[in-house]
């Protein structure tokens, strides 16, 4: 686009001029107003933000890849007041200079998450109620991860998935960098036309539903770190919002701070009660009493579930082992028959005639001596008449 021509002094004070009718605290006036006018003088006037969701970018590639909006879409948002841009941290930084993958897969293995398919009041009643643990040793890096990770390793970080999910009309850098689009902020229903920069960025905020400190607070600390760093980026747990209504509640829960926006609080507070639900943090006796007095007004409301945060295996029970089959009676035993007697032994058989010439033939058979009534018997066998032949 080729550059404007510069702008007299009565035109700068006229930005100037509208730059303070946003009742913008006149510590940031100077910066945002020196900020329009350098827009303004490179061709078009970016829109101002609203709450819901931004990152931030250096103000190179914002000018670069953006597409400014025009001055009239300006005049149609709600004025809110510029966040301090203390907002944004190293620890929470509005833009990561590069994209990291989480170390450990981001994973949860605390509760089934298909439990929370019912309705928030009814898994209100499952969370244990005790009281704040110390807030003694929390380190938001250190215990979370460093903020903006690349959890689920689709190449973008987590602030710009929740700005791509949350605006609409979005313009990016690239595949991954929202530099522009347009959120109404759940909890102001204001609208926000979000602009990448360093002085606009800050005007839409990613929220912790469930604030880190108030999870380490109420169990988080006997998670493991790669379930820590599941909370900490988990779409279920994250909302782009308006920059101030993010400060103002920082670490508070539902006993302490509830979205301006009164017809949100339901959803707000289911989706509170499923965070908790998921990772197996409990509440306070004053969360649960102020949780329970926003569903008394929308008993229906639905607990939501998390997607991102898989829900360990399933256990498998093996049936219980069928009952042996009764043992068959033992058989009738098999009366005993006494065996048959033997056959008598057949009578000899009665032996052949025989015939002897004399003593010596009697001999020579071996039938000597021979008897009468023996085969072959001649009484001349028995000379001496005693009965014995061929002695």
């Amino acid at each position: 686009m080729t550059p404007a021509p510069q702008k007299p002094a009565t035109f700068e004070a006229k930005i100037r001029r509208f730059v303070g009718s946003l009742s913008i605290r006149s510590r940031v006036i100077g910066g945002v107003a020196g900020v329009l006018l350098v827009t303004l003088v490179a061709g078009g006037v970016a829109a101002a933000t609203r709450p819901g969701g931004g990152q931030l970018a250096d103000t190179s590639a914002a000018s670069a890849s953006a597409t400014p909006a025009s001055s009239s879409s300006v005049a149609k948002t709600t004025a809110t007041a510029t966040p301090a841009a203390a907002a944004f941290t190293a620890e929470s930084p509005a833009d990561p200079t590069s994209v990291t993958a989480a170390s450990d897969a981001a994973t949860v293995a605390i509760t089934d998450t298909s439990v929370t398919n019912t309705l928030a009041v009814t898994l209100l009643a499952t969370l244990a109620v005790k009281g704040k643990a110390p807030k003694t040793g929390y380190d938001r890096v250190g215990d979370f991860g460093t903020a903006w990770l690349d959890v689920d390793r689709n190449g973008c970080d987590t602030r710009n998935d929740v700005l791509s999910r949350d605006l609409s009309s979005v313009v990016k850098s690239g595949s991954c960098k929202v530099m522009t689009g347009t959120i109404v902020s759940p909890y102001t229903n204001a609208t926000i036309g979000f602009v990448r920069g360093a002085s606009t960025s800050a005007l839409v905020q990613i929220d912790h539903v469930v604030p880190l400190a108030n999870a380490w607070q109420t169990g988080a600390q006997q998670l493991s770190q790669a379930q820590r760093i599941s909370l900490a980026n988990d779409p279920l747990n994250l909302l782009a919002v308006d920059g101030r209504s993010n400060e103002q509640k920082s670490d508070g829960d539902t006993a302490t701070w509830l979205p301006a926006n009164k017809s949100y609080r339901c959803h707000y507070v289911a989706r509170q009660i499923s965070v908790k639900a998921t990772y197996g943090l409990w509440v306070t006796q004053a969360e649960r009493d102020a949780m329970t007095r926003i569903l008394d007004t929308c008993p229906s409301e639905p607990a939501l579930t998390s997607g991102f945060a898989p829900a360990p295996a399933p256990v498998v029970v093996a049936p219980a082992p069928a009952a042996p089959a009764p043992a068959a009676p033992a058989p009738e035993p098999a009366p005993v028959v006494a065996p048959a007697p033997a056959a008598p032994a057949p009578a000899p058989a009665a032996p052949a005639t025989a015939s002897y010439k004399n003593c010596d033939a009697v001999r020579a058979a071996g039938a000597a001596p021979i008897h009468p009534g023996d085969p072959g018997w001649q009484s001349k066998f028995d000379r001496d008449g005693d009965g014995i032949g061929c002695e």
